[in-house]
């Protein structure tokens, strides 16, 4: 019975796989929805024992292998940070990760379970298929972290403005913000969580699998969740930038008011004097 051990992790935001193939030898212009794919040929002498792995890098910052260890995948990323120097060196690689397997058995029909699936034989697009819904898991699980630091750092705002202040800079606001977009962009733009693959459009089958391979990873519904948590985020800083230049606006008033003030005085002092 042969067996396909996937492994996924997200290691940053974005890779440039157009740089990684020029130093492997592919002669391709990849675009978002590539995925660059490594095989015996280019691990040979990065990773030990090579023979019969794979791994896919995909652009929104994540690697998935079949048949490696962790050793390898740590081997292969500090490859990676030799090509790209953009790269984070020993970073903590497996903090966001998951695994899948799949084993083929020709006694039995296609089954799709939590961990694993059985197949009476290995169809060509089968690896790249979980692959890239194992890509999009962990990418989703890096997003989700982020969010809730932003989420975090609202929560202490909201505090703040509890205590009656309102001192808050146009800096931090536009952080606030631009930290908000930027995940709603990754999430549908990046790792295009609700794109299915080319394949998908013209294979029954797979698009069958790529559904319930979705479906066990929650991608739709954890894409909701993100998506309702950066629209509520994006609400609450837009109240705080209202009542901030609300605040800043009457300051101004009183500030004219003062001058208009001050200048009927002057008048009065040199009528008087």
């Amino acid at each position: 019975m042969q067996s396909l051990q996937f492994l996924a992790v997200s290691v940053t935001q974005e890779l440039d796989l157009n740089q990684f193939a020029r130093h492997f030898g592919i002669e391709k212009k990849f675009k978002w929805e590539d995925i660059l794919t490594l095989k015996d040929n280019q691990l040979k002498g990065i990773i030990s024992d090579y023979h019969n792995k794979t791994v896919y890098i995909f652009h929104f910052g994540c690697l998935v292998s079949i048949n490696c260890t962790k050793h390898d995948l740590s081997d292969l990323y500090n490859y990676l940070c030799k090509i790209d120097n953009s790269l984070v060196k020993n970073q903590d690689l497996f903090k966001y990760i998951d695994s899948y397997r799949v084993e083929i058995n020709s006694d039995k029909e296609l089954e799709v379970y939590h961990n694993y699936m059985v197949a009476p034989k290995l169809l060509e697009y089968y690896p790249q298929m979980i692959a890239i819904v194992l890509a999009r898991s962990v990418a989703l699980d890096r997003i989700e972290d982020n969010i809730e630091k932003v989420s975090d750092d609202i929560e202490k705002i909201i505090e703040y403005l509890d205590q009656g202040n309102l001192n808050i800079g146009d800096n931090k606001l536009a952080k606030l913000s631009a930290g908000v977009l930027r995940y709603k962009y990754n999430t549908i733009s990046y790792v295009m969580v609700l794109d299915k693959p080319d394949i998908t459009w013209y294979k029954e089958d797979a698009e069958i699998l790529f559904l319930q391979l979705s479906d066990l990873f929650e991608l739709q519904e954890r894409y909701e969740k993100l998506r309702h948590k950066t629209e509520t985020i994006m609400d609450i800083t837009e109240v705080f930038t209202i009542l901030t230049h609300a605040k800043r606006g009457a300051k101004l008033e009183w500030m004219i008011i003062i001058l208009i003030a001050f200048e009927i005085v002057l008048s009065l002092v040199e009528k008087l004097f």
